[in-house]
């Protein structure tokens, strides 16, 4: 059976942004504004704030690891004071250390991933804004360690670098959300969080699986192993959509990086299950605002 979430890892994209390092001493407050990818940050020393907005300061500790999506956010020693752009300390070319303070009282690594273009929201879309790893899970371990290896190979010009820092990204990802499942309610709404359901992951891992099979309500029903009626209440109340909208927009997904990889209009319409040029652009329209011959 595919493993949907590297499925979808490897549509998208999954790429290094950047790896940077916080030593800091005495007061300071660095804000920093939102994009569109995944921010890791590690705590390897010390502890800090966290402010974002609408949500109460968050106080985090040596070992903590926070995993920010597309939201603006402030770290600081003290909530309460008034934070100056941290993205200006970091904006010079190769400016990827910043130190405040005469001392290193608080030691914090961080790490960015994105995802090829317009297919961020795929992934952004089905995590929360703010996720906290807890020094105790076996996951903050484990990112930490990745991020402390992402900023060697990006800080150093050494043979293969690149590629050791795209797949170390992947690595991020993957941990964050295996952390983030779980200590997800089962009530959460999201692919991501679906993944979860042993009967819903079934029928995700079918359709990611197998993207250009032309699926049905009751064909992935059979794979969930339910009834027409109960796969198709349950799907739309754990992901967030009915199965066939969420095959649709898995299929733009890997149409839109076939189609970047230079493959033609008609080789993807088929490969992602479309008999007919035309329904495929509409399709394809309708998810991303145009045609799919805008891609090339």
């Amino acid at each position: 059976m595919s493993d949907p979430l590297s499925d979808v890892l490897v549509a998208l994209g999954t790429r290094s942004v950047r790896g940077t390092r916080l030593e800091a001493s005495g007061s300071w407050s660095l804000a920093f504004d939102g994009r569109s990818r995944l921010k890791f940050t590690a705590i390897m020393r010390g502890q800090c704030w966290l402010r974002l907005p609408g949500h109460a300061p968050e106080a985090l500790n040596e070992g903590d690891v926070f995993l920010l999506s597309d939201t603006s956010y402030v770290v600081a020693s003290d909530p309460m004071i008034e934070p100056v752009d941290g993205t200006q300390l970091y904006a010079a070319p190769g400016q990827n250390v910043v130190r405040i303070g005469s001392g290193s009282e608080t030691s914090m690594v961080g790490g960015g991933t994105g995802f090829a273009d317009g297919s961020a929201s795929f992934v952004l879309g089905a995590l929360p804004s703010f996720i906290r790893i807890d020094h105790t899970s076996p996951h903050a371990e484990a990112v930490a360690r990745t991020l402390a290896f992402l900023h060697v190979e990006i800080g150093h010009a050494k043979i293969g670098a690149s590629l050791v820092a795209e797949r170390l990204a992947e690595i991020l990802v993957v941990e964050a959300i295996r952390a983030y499942v779980s200590v997800t309610p089962s009530n959460s709404v999201s692919w991501i969080a679906a993944l979860a359901d042993p009967r819903i992951g079934k029928a995700l891992s079918a359709m990611h699986g197998d993207v250009a099979r032309r699926w049905t309500v009751p064909l992935l029903a059979t794979e969930a192993g339910m009834s027409r009626s109960a796969f198709t209440e349950r799907f739309a109340r754990r992901v967030g959509s009915p199965p066939l909208s969420h095959l649709t927009n898995w299929r733009m997904i890997v149409a839109q990086r076939k189609l970047d990889a230079g493959l033609s209009v008609a080789a993807v319409a088929s490969e992602v299950g479309y008999n007919s040029q035309s329904a495929f652009a509409h399709a394809f329209k309708r998810t991303f605002g145009r045609t799919p011959r805008a891609r090339q």
